[in-house]
């Protein structure tokens, strides 16, 4: 999970795992794989840092292939 706020100061939690795109428009708009879409004071940058965070801390990006690695060694 990852924390964002929206345009009206509230922050609130979404599950990164169900992101399928961040874009600027200059607002920040995250759409999920649902179709839902959000509004967010983040910028594009900083969202997808929150989301690359949270993937290493849940170790999705911990096999080797996913990080662009040949060899474990």
């Amino acid at each position: 999970m990852i924390e964002v706020t929206r345009l009206n100061g509230k922050a609130f939690t979404l599950n990164a795992l169900y992101i399928e795109t961040v874009e600027a428009f200059p607002d920040t708009q995250i759409t999920l794989t649902t179709g839902r879409k959000f509004i967010v004071l983040e910028t594009e940058e900083q969202v997808r840092q929150k989301v690359k965070t949270f993937y290493q801390h849940v170790q999705v990006l911990s096999n080797p292939h996913l990080r662009g690695e040949e060899d474990e060694e």
